[in-house]
């Protein structure tokens, strides 16, 4: 995109998800956003891979929800820019009645996300900030998608490690935890802290560029589960969670740094 300006838009700091759209290769972002993105490489040259990772596992999972379950309704929390294979996509592959909620706080997701959207009447976009779950819930657009009776598929794809601890990323677990019936689905996956001086330095180039933004040992991502039922394989690598293919050779120290996880409330 060129960068003209979207009212609403702050460019004193890069956006996460224009930042993770350049990571993949997109168009819309900024030159803030690529100026982060381009810092992050230097400093994480595997992040271009972790995003891909990422992205599949993401895919596997609502691919997977979709084809063996019936929910049939999915909220994706910090949904980001609409790239391929997106959420409602990858679902009505199995079920083409799958309704899809976007939830994410930039104004350029709500832009594009609408446009895009704009002739599907299952799948809708809204501006919403992820610290305030009741404003969400009570969203008309969300209710009139989602049925709060019957079973969801919850995505937190990347986005709790961008909430810090003092913006209880648990209580917006508990809290989502408790709307949703039994069989729901939740998938995550989260940047892990080793409480060691690389994770430390990554996650303070987070905090410094984004304002925000925690790593978390695999014992506090394992935490945020709580509740629920962790599905197999259990909470692994992204490139590790169900994969496609076999991997036939090690993952790189980089890789092994976002982890996903899938688990059921009972």
């Amino acid at each position: 995109m060129s960068d003209e300006v979207i009212p609403g838009i702050d460019l004193s700091r890069p956006s996460i998800a224009r930042t993770y759209d350049y990571l993949i290769g997109g168009k819309d972002n900024y030159a803030v956003d690529r100026e982060f993105g381009d810092e992050f490489i230097v400093k994480l040259p595997g992040a271009v891979q972790i995003a891909i990772d990422n992205r599949q596992a993401l895919v596997r999972a609502v691919g997977d929800i979709a084809a063996t379950t019936r929910i049939r309704q999915f909220i994706d929390f910090g949904s980001g820019l609409p790239t391929a294979d997106n959420v409602h996509q990858v679902a009505e592959r199995h079920a083409p009645e799958a309704r899809v909620v976007y939830v994410d706080n930039d104004p350029i997701v709500l832009a594009h996300g609408r446009a895009l959207l704009a002739e599907n009447e299952h799948t809708v976009v809204i501006q919403a900030d992820l610290r305030r779950p009741r404003a969400i819930r009570e969203d008309p657009a969300l209710l009139r998608l989602i049925d709060f009776d019957r079973p969801v598929g919850v995505i937190l794809s990347a986005v709790l490690h961008h909430l810090n601890d003092d913006e209880d990323p648990y209580g917006v677990m508990r809290f989502w935890r408790e709307a949703v019936p039994s069989g729901s689905h939740f998938f995550i996956s989260h940047f892990r802290s080793r409480r060691d001086p690389e994770s430390a330095k990554l996650e303070g180039l987070l905090q410094g560029s984004l304002g925000r933004g925690r790593w978390r040992t695999d014992e506090e991502i394992a935490a945020l589960f709580e509740g629920l039922d962790i599905l197999e394989p259990g909470i692994r690598p992204a490139a590790e969670w169900r994969p496609a293919l076999e991997h036939r050779s090690s993952l790189t120290v980089w890789q092994q740094l976002l982890v996903a996880g899938l688990a059921v409330k009972p």
